[in-house]
Protein backbone atom coordinates (compact mmCIF):
# COMPACT_ATOMS: atom_id res chain seq x y z
CA UNK A 1 0.00 0.00 0.00
CA UNK A 2 1.12 3.56 -0.96
CA UNK A 3 -1.10 5.79 0.63
CA UNK A 4 1.21 8.54 -0.33
CA UNK A 5 0.05 8.41 -4.05
CA UNK A 6 -3.22 9.66 -4.64
CA UNK A 7 -5.94 9.33 -7.70
CA UNK A 8 -9.28 10.14 -7.98
CA UNK A 9 -12.06 11.06 -5.00
CA UNK A 10 -14.90 8.45 -5.40
CA UNK A 11 -18.17 9.92 -5.57
CA UNK A 12 -20.31 7.32 -5.06
CA UNK A 13 -21.51 3.44 -5.65
CA UNK A 14 -24.60 3.08 -7.03
CA UNK A 15 -27.71 0.96 -8.91
CA UNK A 16 -31.10 2.29 -10.44
CA UNK A 17 -34.56 1.43 -9.43
CA UNK A 18 -35.47 0.66 -13.47
CA UNK A 19 -37.84 -1.61 -14.02
CA UNK A 20 -38.88 -4.03 -11.02
CA UNK A 21 -39.19 -1.25 -8.03
CA UNK A 22 -42.56 0.28 -9.59
CA UNK A 23 -44.02 -3.30 -8.43
CA UNK A 24 -41.49 -4.51 -5.90
CA UNK A 25 -42.21 -0.88 -4.00
CA UNK A 26 -45.92 -2.02 -3.03
CA UNK A 27 -45.00 -5.93 -2.25
CA UNK A 28 -46.07 -6.68 1.14
CA UNK A 29 -43.55 -4.76 3.60
CA UNK A 30 -41.27 -7.42 4.67
CA UNK A 31 -40.37 -8.39 1.59
CA UNK A 32 -39.82 -4.97 0.16
CA UNK A 33 -37.84 -3.84 3.36
CA UNK A 34 -35.93 -6.98 3.24
CA UNK A 35 -35.02 -5.84 -0.22
CA UNK A 36 -34.07 -1.97 0.48
CA UNK A 37 -31.99 -3.83 3.54
CA UNK A 38 -30.00 -5.11 1.27
CA UNK A 39 -28.99 -2.73 -1.20
CA UNK A 40 -29.10 0.17 1.14
CA UNK A 41 -28.19 -1.06 4.42
CA UNK A 42 -25.09 0.13 6.41
CA UNK A 43 -25.72 -1.88 9.61
CA UNK A 44 -23.61 -4.82 11.14
CA UNK A 45 -25.30 -7.58 12.82
CA UNK A 46 -22.53 -9.30 14.64
CA UNK A 47 -19.72 -7.64 12.91
CA UNK A 48 -21.73 -8.61 9.47
CA UNK A 49 -22.62 -6.00 6.90
CA UNK A 50 -27.10 -6.54 6.42
CA UNK A 51 -26.51 -4.71 3.27
CA UNK A 52 -24.05 -3.29 0.94
CA UNK A 53 -24.50 0.49 1.79
CA UNK A 54 -25.15 2.00 -2.23
CA UNK A 55 -24.68 5.72 -1.70
CA UNK A 56 -26.32 6.68 -4.26
CA UNK A 57 -29.90 5.89 -6.28
CA UNK A 58 -31.15 6.34 -9.60
CA UNK A 59 -35.03 6.90 -10.08
CA UNK A 60 -36.29 6.01 -12.95
CA UNK A 61 -38.31 9.22 -14.29
CA UNK A 62 -40.55 7.09 -16.62
CA UNK A 63 -42.34 8.76 -19.78
CA UNK A 64 -45.56 7.19 -19.37
CA UNK A 65 -45.74 4.50 -21.57
CA UNK A 66 -47.29 2.37 -18.62
CA UNK A 67 -50.33 4.31 -18.67
CA UNK A 68 -50.85 3.69 -22.16
CA UNK A 69 -50.80 -0.37 -21.38
CA UNK A 70 -50.83 -2.40 -24.96
CA UNK A 71 -50.82 0.52 -27.13
CA UNK A 72 -47.59 2.09 -26.06
CA UNK A 73 -45.93 -0.95 -28.05
CA UNK A 74 -43.57 -1.86 -25.61
CA UNK A 75 -44.41 -5.35 -25.21
CA UNK A 76 -43.07 -6.25 -21.78
CA UNK A 77 -44.86 -4.47 -19.45
CA UNK A 78 -42.19 -4.51 -16.58
CA UNK A 79 -40.60 -2.16 -19.28
CA UNK A 80 -43.02 0.53 -19.23
CA UNK A 81 -43.05 3.36 -16.98
CA UNK A 82 -45.42 5.35 -15.19
CA UNK A 83 -44.51 9.67 -15.70
CA UNK A 84 -45.65 12.17 -13.17
CA UNK A 85 -48.19 13.94 -15.43
CA UNK A 86 -51.75 13.09 -14.08
CA UNK A 87 -54.96 12.70 -16.18
CA UNK A 88 -56.03 16.25 -16.50
CA UNK A 89 -51.78 17.02 -17.77
CA UNK A 90 -50.83 18.78 -14.29
CA UNK A 91 -47.96 16.57 -12.06
CA UNK A 92 -49.53 13.99 -9.71
CA UNK A 93 -46.82 12.95 -7.29
CA UNK A 94 -48.68 10.56 -6.02
CA UNK A 95 -48.09 8.61 -9.03
CA UNK A 96 -45.07 6.05 -9.58
CA UNK A 97 -45.63 4.91 -5.85
CA UNK A 98 -43.19 1.98 -5.60
CA UNK A 99 -40.38 3.91 -7.06
CA UNK A 100 -41.09 6.77 -3.94
CA UNK A 101 -41.39 4.38 -1.43
CA UNK A 102 -37.87 2.68 -2.50
CA UNK A 103 -36.15 6.73 -2.62
CA UNK A 104 -37.63 7.03 0.94
CA UNK A 105 -36.09 3.68 1.94
CA UNK A 106 -32.72 4.61 0.66
CA UNK A 107 -32.92 8.03 2.42
CA UNK A 108 -33.72 6.81 5.46
CA UNK A 109 -30.59 3.77 5.66
CA UNK A 110 -28.65 7.37 4.59
CA UNK A 111 -27.99 7.17 1.31
CA UNK A 112 -26.03 10.05 0.60
CA UNK A 113 -27.12 10.77 -3.20
CA UNK A 114 -30.48 10.50 -5.39
CA UNK A 115 -30.47 11.04 -9.35
CA UNK A 116 -33.12 11.51 -11.34
CA UNK A 117 -32.77 9.79 -15.00
CA UNK A 118 -34.86 9.67 -17.99
CA UNK A 119 -34.62 7.49 -20.68
CA UNK A 120 -37.35 9.50 -22.99
CA UNK A 121 -39.27 12.18 -22.28
CA UNK A 122 -42.71 12.03 -21.31
CA UNK A 123 -45.20 10.94 -24.22
CA UNK A 124 -47.61 14.27 -24.34
CA UNK A 125 -43.70 15.91 -25.19
CA UNK A 126 -42.50 13.27 -27.76
CA UNK A 127 -42.88 13.23 -31.95
CA UNK A 128 -44.92 10.25 -32.10
CA UNK A 129 -46.55 10.26 -28.56
CA UNK A 130 -44.60 6.89 -27.81
CA UNK A 131 -41.66 6.32 -25.34
CA UNK A 132 -39.51 5.07 -28.33
CA UNK A 133 -38.30 6.75 -31.19
CA UNK A 134 -40.13 5.91 -34.52
CA UNK A 135 -37.02 6.58 -37.00
CA UNK A 136 -33.97 6.33 -35.08
CA UNK A 137 -34.03 10.04 -34.40
CA UNK A 138 -34.77 12.00 -31.57
CA UNK A 139 -38.47 11.50 -30.37
CA UNK A 140 -38.45 15.03 -28.55
CA UNK A 141 -40.48 17.40 -29.99
CA UNK A 142 -38.29 20.44 -30.14
CA UNK A 143 -41.28 22.63 -29.46
CA UNK A 144 -42.00 20.93 -26.19
CA UNK A 145 -38.42 21.42 -25.18
CA UNK A 146 -39.10 23.94 -22.71
CA UNK A 147 -41.95 21.81 -21.37
CA UNK A 148 -40.07 18.77 -20.80
CA UNK A 149 -37.36 20.70 -19.03
CA UNK A 150 -40.11 22.27 -16.77
CA UNK A 151 -42.13 19.14 -16.21
CA UNK A 152 -38.17 18.04 -14.79
CA UNK A 153 -38.00 20.78 -12.35
CA UNK A 154 -41.40 20.18 -11.43
CA UNK A 155 -41.08 16.78 -10.12
CA UNK A 156 -37.78 17.82 -8.49
CA UNK A 157 -39.64 19.82 -6.53
CA UNK A 158 -42.58 17.67 -6.05
CA UNK A 159 -40.08 15.05 -5.00
CA UNK A 160 -38.35 17.92 -2.87
CA UNK A 161 -41.51 18.26 -1.06
CA UNK A 162 -41.79 14.38 0.10
CA UNK A 163 -38.49 14.72 1.70
CA UNK A 164 -36.30 12.96 -0.70
CA UNK A 165 -33.77 16.08 -1.87
CA UNK A 166 -32.48 14.47 -5.42
CA UNK A 167 -28.65 16.15 -6.34
CA UNK A 168 -28.55 15.22 -9.66
CA UNK A 169 -30.21 14.96 -12.99
CA UNK A 170 -29.68 13.23 -15.89
CA UNK A 171 -31.85 14.39 -19.09
CA UNK A 172 -30.21 11.67 -21.65
CA UNK A 173 -29.58 7.78 -21.90
CA UNK A 174 -27.81 6.37 -24.14
CA UNK A 175 -28.03 8.83 -27.11
CA UNK A 176 -25.87 6.24 -29.40
CA UNK A 177 -28.59 3.78 -29.65
CA UNK A 178 -31.54 4.43 -32.02
CA UNK A 179 -34.33 3.03 -29.75
CA UNK A 180 -36.96 2.00 -32.54
CA UNK A 181 -37.95 -1.40 -31.36
CA UNK A 182 -40.17 -0.73 -28.75
CA UNK A 183 -37.73 -2.96 -26.60
CA UNK A 184 -37.94 -0.40 -23.80
CA UNK A 185 -38.72 3.58 -23.11
CA UNK A 186 -35.62 5.61 -24.79
CA UNK A 187 -34.36 8.33 -27.55
CA UNK A 188 -31.82 9.13 -29.35
CA UNK A 189 -29.95 12.57 -29.53
CA UNK A 190 -27.51 14.01 -31.65
CA UNK A 191 -24.18 15.90 -29.19
CA UNK A 192 -25.81 19.14 -30.71
CA UNK A 193 -29.68 18.33 -29.50
CA UNK A 194 -28.52 17.41 -26.22
CA UNK A 195 -26.87 20.97 -25.80
CA UNK A 196 -29.70 22.25 -26.45
CA UNK A 197 -31.94 20.15 -23.98
CA UNK A 198 -29.31 20.51 -21.72
CA UNK A 199 -29.22 24.43 -21.77
CA UNK A 200 -32.84 24.88 -21.73
CA UNK A 201 -32.92 22.77 -18.29
CA UNK A 202 -30.30 24.63 -17.21
CA UNK A 203 -32.42 27.40 -17.89
CA UNK A 204 -35.41 25.90 -16.10
CA UNK A 205 -33.23 25.34 -12.85
CA UNK A 206 -32.26 28.71 -12.77
CA UNK A 207 -35.70 29.88 -13.07
CA UNK A 208 -37.08 27.38 -10.02
CA UNK A 209 -34.33 27.65 -7.93
CA UNK A 210 -33.16 24.41 -8.29
CA UNK A 211 -29.52 23.79 -7.20
CA UNK A 212 -29.35 20.34 -8.63
CA UNK A 213 -26.26 19.13 -10.92
CA UNK A 214 -27.35 17.95 -14.40
CA UNK A 215 -25.01 14.60 -15.18
CA UNK A 216 -24.08 13.95 -19.04
CA UNK A 217 -24.12 12.71 -21.23
CA UNK A 218 -24.86 8.38 -20.30
CA UNK A 219 -22.40 7.32 -23.57
CA UNK A 220 -23.56 3.82 -24.49
CA UNK A 221 -20.02 2.98 -24.60
CA UNK A 222 -17.08 4.23 -23.13
CA UNK A 223 -15.46 4.72 -26.52
CA UNK A 224 -18.21 7.07 -27.46
CA UNK A 225 -16.22 9.62 -24.73
CA UNK A 226 -13.38 10.04 -26.27
CA UNK A 227 -13.61 8.80 -30.37
CA UNK A 228 -16.64 9.12 -33.09
CA UNK A 229 -16.31 5.40 -33.63
CA UNK A 230 -19.24 4.43 -35.82
CA UNK A 231 -21.15 7.42 -34.17
CA UNK A 232 -19.50 10.85 -35.70
CA UNK A 233 -22.30 13.37 -34.91
CA UNK A 234 -22.49 11.56 -31.00
CA UNK A 235 -19.21 10.78 -29.99
CA UNK A 236 -16.00 12.58 -29.11
CA UNK A 237 -18.36 13.64 -25.75
CA UNK A 238 -15.23 14.76 -23.81
CA UNK A 239 -14.42 17.13 -26.48
CA UNK A 240 -17.93 18.14 -27.55
CA UNK A 241 -19.22 19.14 -24.26
CA UNK A 242 -16.35 20.07 -22.07
CA UNK A 243 -13.19 21.69 -24.07
CA UNK A 244 -13.59 25.29 -23.97
CA UNK A 245 -12.57 25.80 -28.15
CA UNK A 246 -15.83 23.33 -28.85
CA UNK A 247 -19.24 25.09 -30.21
CA UNK A 248 -20.79 23.03 -28.07
CA UNK A 249 -19.38 23.77 -24.80
CA UNK A 250 -21.26 23.22 -21.77
CA UNK A 251 -18.96 23.55 -19.09
CA UNK A 252 -19.65 27.44 -18.63
CA UNK A 253 -23.09 26.15 -17.59
CA UNK A 254 -23.58 26.58 -13.30
CA UNK A 255 -25.87 23.52 -13.35
CA UNK A 256 -23.48 21.24 -15.24
CA UNK A 257 -21.38 18.92 -13.17
CA UNK A 258 -17.66 18.72 -13.71
CA UNK A 259 -17.96 14.67 -14.54
CA UNK A 260 -18.98 13.39 -17.70
CA UNK A 261 -20.81 9.68 -17.79
CA UNK A 262 -20.41 6.53 -20.10
CA UNK A 263 -21.82 2.92 -19.80
CA UNK A 264 -19.42 -0.20 -19.73
CA UNK A 265 -21.07 -2.13 -21.74
CA UNK A 266 -19.45 -4.12 -24.73
CA UNK A 267 -15.64 -2.68 -23.90
CA UNK A 268 -15.05 -4.94 -21.01
CA UNK A 269 -13.48 -8.16 -22.79
CA UNK A 270 -10.87 -9.42 -23.62
CA UNK A 271 -8.76 -8.20 -21.30
CA UNK A 272 -6.46 -6.82 -22.62
CA UNK A 273 -8.58 -4.75 -24.78
CA UNK A 274 -10.68 -3.50 -22.01
CA UNK A 275 -7.67 -1.78 -20.19
CA UNK A 276 -6.22 -0.31 -23.29
CA UNK A 277 -9.96 1.25 -22.97
CA UNK A 278 -9.82 2.44 -20.18
CA UNK A 279 -6.35 4.24 -20.54
CA UNK A 280 -7.35 5.85 -23.35
CA UNK A 281 -10.76 7.45 -21.83
CA UNK A 282 -8.20 8.41 -18.44
CA UNK A 283 -6.00 10.35 -20.63
CA UNK A 284 -8.94 11.79 -22.39
CA UNK A 285 -10.37 12.62 -19.09
CA UNK A 286 -7.27 14.05 -17.79
CA UNK A 287 -6.94 16.71 -20.92
CA UNK A 288 -9.66 18.73 -19.33
CA UNK A 289 -8.62 20.37 -15.81
CA UNK A 290 -11.28 19.16 -13.28
CA UNK A 291 -12.87 16.99 -15.23
CA UNK A 292 -14.23 13.61 -13.56
CA UNK A 293 -15.69 10.62 -14.88
CA UNK A 294 -18.72 8.91 -13.76
CA UNK A 295 -19.31 4.93 -14.71
CA UNK A 296 -23.17 5.38 -14.55
CA UNK A 297 -24.21 2.17 -15.90
CA UNK A 298 -23.11 -1.86 -16.30
CA UNK A 299 -24.98 -5.38 -16.19
CA UNK A 300 -23.17 -8.31 -17.91
CA UNK A 301 -24.11 -8.32 -21.56
CA UNK A 302 -23.17 -10.13 -24.66
CA UNK A 303 -20.87 -12.26 -25.51
CA UNK A 304 -17.81 -10.70 -23.88
CA UNK A 305 -15.60 -12.33 -26.57
CA UNK A 306 -15.62 -15.76 -24.41
CA UNK A 307 -15.25 -14.65 -20.81
CA UNK A 308 -18.65 -14.86 -19.95
CA UNK A 309 -22.29 -14.49 -21.42
CA UNK A 310 -24.55 -12.24 -20.21
CA UNK A 311 -27.44 -14.61 -20.63
CA UNK A 312 -29.23 -16.54 -18.10
CA UNK A 313 -29.12 -15.80 -14.37
CA UNK A 314 -26.19 -16.82 -12.31
CA UNK A 315 -26.10 -16.16 -8.16
CA UNK A 316 -22.80 -17.45 -7.94
CA UNK A 317 -19.41 -16.44 -8.31
CA UNK A 318 -18.65 -16.85 -11.53
CA UNK A 319 -20.54 -13.70 -12.87
CA UNK A 320 -19.86 -12.23 -9.25
CA UNK A 321 -15.49 -12.60 -9.75
CA UNK A 322 -16.14 -11.19 -13.77
CA UNK A 323 -18.03 -8.24 -11.78
CA UNK A 324 -15.30 -7.50 -9.59
CA UNK A 325 -12.88 -7.26 -12.34
CA UNK A 326 -14.64 -5.03 -14.14
CA UNK A 327 -15.16 -2.93 -11.35
CA UNK A 328 -11.68 -3.13 -10.87
CA UNK A 329 -10.50 -2.05 -14.12
CA UNK A 330 -13.19 1.08 -14.28
CA UNK A 331 -11.84 2.03 -11.23
CA UNK A 332 -8.19 2.00 -11.73
CA UNK A 333 -7.78 2.27 -15.49
CA UNK A 334 -10.56 4.84 -16.02
CA UNK A 335 -10.21 6.48 -12.53
CA UNK A 336 -13.89 6.27 -12.53
CA UNK A 337 -14.93 8.17 -9.40
CA UNK A 338 -18.04 6.56 -9.20
CA UNK A 339 -19.82 2.99 -11.06
CA UNK A 340 -23.03 2.26 -11.06
CA UNK A 341 -24.87 -0.93 -11.67
CA UNK A 342 -27.88 -0.75 -13.91
CA UNK A 343 -30.86 -2.67 -12.35
CA UNK A 344 -31.25 -3.24 -8.62
CA UNK A 345 -33.75 -5.47 -8.59
CA UNK A 346 -34.52 -8.16 -11.87
CA UNK A 347 -37.17 -10.44 -12.74
CA UNK A 348 -35.11 -11.67 -16.04
CA UNK A 349 -32.73 -14.99 -16.80
CA UNK A 350 -29.98 -12.13 -17.86
CA UNK A 351 -26.96 -11.16 -15.51
CA UNK A 352 -28.38 -7.92 -15.33
CA UNK A 353 -29.61 -8.26 -11.31
CA UNK A 354 -28.08 -7.54 -7.81
CA UNK A 355 -31.31 -9.49 -6.68
CA UNK A 356 -33.74 -11.62 -8.76
CA UNK A 357 -37.32 -11.97 -8.22
CA UNK A 358 -40.41 -13.49 -9.33
CA UNK A 359 -41.66 -11.87 -12.18
CA UNK A 360 -44.84 -10.80 -10.12
CA UNK A 361 -46.44 -7.45 -9.78
CA UNK A 362 -47.95 -7.93 -6.12
CA UNK A 363 -45.58 -10.35 -4.14
CA UNK A 364 -43.35 -13.26 -4.83
CA UNK A 365 -39.68 -14.66 -3.61
CA UNK A 366 -36.44 -12.96 -4.11
CA UNK A 367 -32.71 -14.20 -3.75
CA UNK A 368 -29.62 -12.29 -3.66
CA UNK A 369 -26.78 -13.54 -6.01
CA UNK A 370 -23.31 -12.88 -5.40
CA UNK A 371 -23.07 -9.70 -7.73
CA UNK A 372 -24.94 -8.05 -5.21
CA UNK A 373 -21.78 -9.15 -2.66
CA UNK A 374 -18.86 -8.22 -5.12
CA UNK A 375 -20.20 -4.84 -5.53
CA UNK A 376 -20.62 -5.00 -1.85
CA UNK A 377 -16.65 -5.37 -0.87
CA UNK A 378 -16.52 -2.00 -2.42
CA UNK A 379 -19.67 0.12 -1.79
CA UNK A 380 -20.19 -0.64 1.28
CA UNK A 381 -16.73 0.42 2.72
CA UNK A 382 -15.66 3.08 0.29
CA UNK A 383 -17.28 5.76 0.81
CA UNK A 384 -18.42 8.87 -0.61
CA UNK A 385 -14.86 11.25 -0.08
CA UNK A 386 -12.48 8.68 0.01
CA UNK A 387 -9.26 8.65 -2.10
CA UNK A 388 -7.90 6.23 -4.46
CA UNK A 389 -3.95 5.32 -3.28
CA UNK A 390 -1.50 3.43 -4.93
CA UNK A 391 -1.27 -0.25 -4.43
CA UNK A 392 1.24 -2.53 -6.26
CA UNK A 393 1.10 -6.35 -6.51
CA UNK A 394 3.99 -8.56 -6.67
CA UNK A 395 2.04 -11.71 -8.33
CA UNK A 396 2.90 -14.19 -11.53
CA UNK A 397 -0.92 -13.82 -13.00
CA UNK A 398 -1.96 -10.17 -12.85
CA UNK A 399 -5.16 -11.27 -15.46
CA UNK A 400 -6.61 -13.31 -12.29
CA UNK A 401 -5.72 -11.59 -9.04
CA UNK A 402 -6.43 -7.80 -8.41
CA UNK A 403 -5.74 -5.21 -5.53
CA UNK A 404 -6.81 -1.43 -5.02
CA UNK A 405 -6.76 0.58 -2.75
CA UNK A 406 -8.24 3.60 -0.86
CA UNK A 407 -8.43 6.05 1.91
CA UNK A 408 -10.33 8.23 3.73
CA UNK A 409 -8.55 11.74 3.77
CA UNK A 410 -10.28 12.59 7.44
CA UNK A 411 -10.43 9.77 9.30
CA UNK A 412 -7.53 7.92 7.45
CA UNK A 413 -8.99 4.74 6.92
CA UNK A 414 -7.73 2.70 4.63
CA UNK A 415 -9.88 -0.13 2.37
CA UNK A 416 -8.03 -2.58 0.34
CA UNK A 417 -10.09 -4.42 -2.18
CA UNK A 418 -8.12 -7.75 -3.59
CA UNK A 419 -9.84 -10.33 -6.21
CA UNK A 420 -8.64 -13.50 -6.53
CA UNK A 421 -10.30 -15.01 -9.71
CA UNK A 422 -8.04 -18.31 -9.40
CA UNK A 423 -8.83 -21.67 -8.43
CA UNK A 424 -6.24 -21.69 -5.94
CA UNK A 425 -6.04 -20.24 -2.85
CA UNK A 426 -3.08 -17.63 -2.51
CA UNK A 427 -0.29 -16.41 0.44
CA UNK A 428 -0.53 -12.58 1.10
CA UNK A 429 1.70 -10.73 2.64
CA UNK A 430 1.03 -6.60 3.47
CA UNK A 431 4.37 -4.51 3.05
CA UNK A 432 3.57 -0.85 4.43
CA UNK A 433 0.68 -2.16 7.12
CA UNK A 434 2.00 -1.42 10.93
CA UNK A 435 0.41 -3.42 13.36
CA UNK A 436 1.20 0.11 15.69
CA UNK A 437 -2.30 1.70 16.84
CA UNK A 438 -4.29 -0.31 13.50
CA UNK A 439 -7.10 -2.25 13.59
CA UNK A 440 -7.46 -4.68 11.11
CA UNK A 441 -10.85 -5.99 9.89
CA UNK A 442 -11.23 -8.57 6.93
CA UNK A 443 -14.68 -9.19 5.09
CA UNK A 444 -14.34 -12.51 2.59
CA UNK A 445 -17.38 -12.97 -0.04
CA UNK A 446 -17.12 -16.48 -1.87
CA UNK A 447 -19.40 -19.91 -3.09
CA UNK A 448 -19.87 -19.70 0.75
CA UNK A 449 -19.48 -16.26 1.90
CA UNK A 450 -21.33 -12.63 2.07
CA UNK A 451 -19.36 -10.36 3.42
CA UNK A 452 -18.43 -12.56 5.98
CA UNK A 453 -16.43 -11.19 8.33
CA UNK A 454 -12.74 -13.00 9.13
CA UNK A 455 -9.64 -13.34 11.05
CA UNK A 456 -6.41 -13.02 9.60
CA UNK A 457 -3.01 -11.98 10.43
CA UNK A 458 -1.48 -9.44 8.12
CA UNK A 459 2.45 -10.80 7.77
CA UNK A 460 0.78 -14.14 5.85
CA UNK A 461 -2.55 -14.74 5.27
CA UNK A 462 -4.45 -16.56 2.68
CA UNK A 463 -6.31 -15.32 0.07
CA UNK A 464 -9.46 -17.74 -0.63
CA UNK A 465 -9.87 -19.22 -4.29
CA UNK A 466 -12.21 -17.49 -6.56
CA UNK A 467 -13.20 -15.09 -3.64
CA UNK A 468 -13.08 -10.98 -3.26
CA UNK A 469 -11.98 -9.81 0.34
CA UNK A 470 -12.19 -6.51 2.11
CA UNK A 471 -9.61 -4.90 4.42
CA UNK A 472 -10.36 -2.35 6.47
CA UNK A 473 -7.40 -0.51 8.51
CA UNK A 474 -8.59 2.05 10.89
CA UNK A 475 -6.79 4.13 13.76
CA UNK A 476 -7.05 2.25 16.96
Amino acid sequence: MKPEIGFQTIDHFGASDAWSIQFVGNWPDTKREAIANLLFSKEMENGKPNGIGLSMWRFNLGAGSAEQGAASGIKDEWRRAESFIGTNGNIDMKKAAGQVWFAKAAKESGVEKLLLFSNSPPIQFTKNRKAYSSDGKSNLDESKSKDFANYISSVFLGLNQLGLEPTYISPVNEPQWDWSDGGQEGSPYLNSEIVSLVKTLNESLEENNIKAKIDIAEAGKINYLFEKADKPSRGEQIKTFFDKSSPNYLGDLNHVSMAISGHSYFTTSPIDASSDLRVKLSNEISSIPGLAYWMSEYCILGGNEGEINGNERDLGMTSALYLARVIHQDLTFSNASAWNWWIAVSPYNYKDGLIYIDKNKEDGNFYESKMLWALGNFSRFIRPGFERIGVEMSVANQEKIFASGFQDPKSKEIVLVLINSNSEILGVSLEGYSEKNTTLKAYLTNENSNLEPIEIEPEKFHLHAESIMTLVFSSK
